[in-house]
């Protein structure tokens, strides 16, 4: 029996015989423990139990990993809704939210748009009222953070809106207390907004006579910003012997276009034409003749280092292909040009491989195409001196975009399939990597791979070189291979296993890899862009990035994968780019779709071009870059060149930021009547701010 006396001892003394109190398991470990209690009363032996414990640890163990991946999934479909939504308070509700908003700033831009003031510390007032200094026992509870977001009006503003004298008596302040909680907090502040709204109907702001001249200031805006307009000249001008084609039809094009008050036109310089037959035998006739034509109408040029195939179902019977001496080097050496999973070769450009292989008759591939600036520089130094090229634009991939040739339609591609990778590493190096790693021996035989086998992976060897290195770098020697589980040009995301939900993109091996193979694409501009600095110095620099919106609503931003930008829902793919552009001082070309996704297309290929557009824009734009846009040709409708518009110009940008200059393509010379728009009269004078336009929603 116990002792009284210590029992009493106990009680007045609690921390004598205390004992922490062991934490009751929950979830997955209740149940562990549960089944090993279980285990351990039937079993009829010690190693029974231990067995049957082991059993059920496991099995909680692989429960914990599959709730685990659950709550990942969650967690991810619930930020891309958040994403959503944020872009759309930004696009369409005139918020200036950071771009790692909160719902903090979302509460606080709400709170300014309804009229209130919001301070760094959470404080929420009226404005013209300054907030009531808190007692001292206040100051330490902590008011509900809301972070400091400028607002679209500025304050000077807002103090000249019409206020009711009697709210000037009282200034009505919302105090927050860690307490309540934020559906309570909601409550609050819609509760005084009401208040004060039904009392004073006109009190409000926002409703007064002098902040509704806001709009007028940004539509006068709108209006009146200039956003010069270039225009690109018809690829048939130039014929394969470098001649132009018909230059009676060229001064027509030219002088049509200058009676629609054109700023300039764009002119690309063909590497397959110039260079065709031998290397560095450049030919610059005709190009010359073009130049001395468009100077005769007083218009500025852009002119286009176009290191890339031009052909196809919009070509208009006009093919030119890289020059005959590269091409024939191709027929020795294939592993000049991108190929895909299964061998096939594309001409469109040559691969980022060789950007420092000397491949190319004793030249590398940087080489080449600094030669051939260099020799444009030189050969028209007197139009130079004159300033008659307001830019030079560098091509840096297939159709003078910065991307991989990943969604070819002359390789099977058609929209919206996802494209393909164009670069791995083939069956016969996993086989001889596999004998060198685990036996110690060169593989003797020449290897002989089935054709079913064969489509695998096989691509070039010199990306291969670098992606062996990449991942010997890493630690892990077999990750030096492509996905084969990527699907082909044609596929949709959820028939891959690499692209689906949840799928091996996001893995350790997924996500070594996009990188690599984004980063291959990035140090590929930035090997060509430090030599066209040195070859047009204090010459505008531009380089052109693609629009790839179809499946940009999904997880894994397939398209964009395959094209070299790693861009999910959880990684932004265009910093980095534009990090290297901003290091060069390089303006960067936007293709602005222009096109209105229908909701089949939409929920077909879950395309979101306006979603895509804020991104790159705004990503490039907080880099301080400078931004251009253009067309694509199959927008030729007035509702797409007022969205273009729009996007030229954003009217909720209270950063009032704006194209440098817009380029318009034309699939066929003016002359012949087939123009994009309508009326691209109309179009160059919403650019030139002369006329406003219908901006509204279609």
């Amino acid at each position: 029996m116990q002792n009284p006396q210590s029992s009493n001892n106990a009680n007045q003394d609690p921390t004598i015989d205390a004992q922490p109190q062991p934490r009751r398991p929950r979830g997955f470990a209740a149940t562990a423990a549960a089944a090993a209690a279980s285990g351990s009363a039937t079993g009829t032996s010690s190693g029974a139990g231990a067995a049957s414990t082991g059993s059920s640890s496991g099995k909680g163990k692989r429960e914990r990993e599959k709730e685990k991946e659950r709550t990942k999934l969650r967690e991810r479909h619930r930020r891309a809704i958040t994403s959503r939504m944020l872009a759309g308070l930004r696009q369409y509700g005139n918020f200036p939210l950071p771009a790692r908003a909160d719902m903090n700033d979302v509460l606080a831009a709400l709170a300014r748009e309804a009229g209130w003031t919001v301070e760094p510390d959470g404080t929420t007032y009226r404005l013209r009222h300054s907030p009531p200094a808190q007692p001292q026992h206040q100051q330490h509870l902590g008011a509900f953070p809301v972070r400091s977001v400028e607002s679209p009006l500025s304050a000077s503003s807002l103090k000249n809106c019409s206020v009711k004298a009697t709210l000037d008596c009282q200034p009505p302040v919302v105090r927050i207390d860690e307490s309540l909680s934020p559906a309570s907090l909601d409550s609050v502040v819609i509760a005084e907004r009401d208040t004060r709204s039904e009392k004073y109907p006109s009190a409000s702001p926002i409703n007064s006579v002098e902040c509704l001249e806001a709009d007028q200031v940004v539509l006068s805006y709108i209006c009146t910003q200039d956003v010069p307009v270039y225009i690109k000249l018809s690829t048939g001008i130039i014929n394969n012997f470098c001649q132009v084609a018909d230059p009676e039809s060229v001064r027509q094009e030219l002088s049509h276009l200058k009676s629609l008050n054109v700023d300039g036109v764009i002119v690309d310089c063909w590497w397959g034409i110039i260079e065709n037959w031998n290397p560095q035998k450049y030919v610059w006739s005709g190009y010359r003749e073009l130049f001395n034509i468009i100077r005769e109408f007083n218009m500025k040029i852009q002119v286009v280092m176009a290191f890339h195939e031009y052909g196809g179902t919009d070509s208009a019977n006009v093919l030119i292909s890289l020059p005959q001496w590269i091409l024939e080097i191709g027929k020795e050496n294939q592993d000049i040009f991108f190929t895909d999973r299964e061998g096939r070769r594309t001409t469109e450009c040559l691969s980022w491989g060789i950007d420092k292989e000397r491949v190319l008759n004793g030249r590398t591939g940087i080489e080449v195409y600094f030669d051939f600036m260099r020799s444009f520089r030189t050969e028209f130094d007197d139009l130079f001196a004159e300033s008659l090229f307001s830019a030079v634009e560098i091509g840096l991939g297939p159709s003078g975009e910065l991307r991989y040739p990943s969604f070819s339609e002359r390789m099977g591609w058609r929209y919206p399939g996802i494209g393909e990778f164009q670069h791995s590493i083939c069956v016969k190096y996993l086989l001889m990597m596999y004998c060198n790693a685990f036996f110690d021996f060169t593989y003797p035989y020449e290897i002989i791979i089935p054709d079913t086998i064969k489509s695998v992976q096989c691509y070039d060897k010199y990306l291969q070189q670098n992606l062996r290195k990449a991942a010997k770098l890493r630690g892990h020697s077999f990750w030096a291979r492509g996905p084969d589980n990527a699907g082909q040009y044609h596929s949709r995301p959820h028939e891959t296993g690499f692209f689906c939900e949840r799928g091996d993109y996001d893995s350790y091996y997924g996500r070594f890899f996009l990188q690599w193979y984004a980063q291959t694409l990035i140090d590929h501009a930035d090997n060509v862009l430090s030599l066209a600095s040195l070859a047009f110095d204090e010459t505008k620099i531009i380089v052109k990035v693609p629009a790839v919106y179809w499946w940009y609503k999904t997880s894994s931003h397939a398209a964009e994968l395959t094209a070299g930008y790693y861009n999910p829902t959880n990684q932004d793919g265009y910093s980095p780019v534009f990090e290297v552009l901003k290091k060069h001082s390089v303006t960067m070309k936007f293709v602005c779709s222009g096109l209105q996704v229908c909701s089949y297309e939409s929920d077909e290929a879950f395309a979101d071009p306006e979603g895509l557009s804020w991104q790159v824009l705004n990503s490039a734009w907080d880099r301080g870059l400078t931004v251009a846009g253009e067309n694509t040709l199959s927008c030729f409708d007035r509702e797409g060149c007022l969205r273009i518009i729009e996007t030229a110009k954003p009217r909720n940008d209270p950063d009032r930021r704006h194209f440098s200059f817009f380029v318009y393509q034309q699939p066929s010379p003016l002359v012949q009547g087939v123009i994009c728009f309508p009326d691209l009269d109309y179009f160059i004078k919403c650019m030139h701010g002369d006329i406003t336009g219908d901006l509204g929603p279609q």
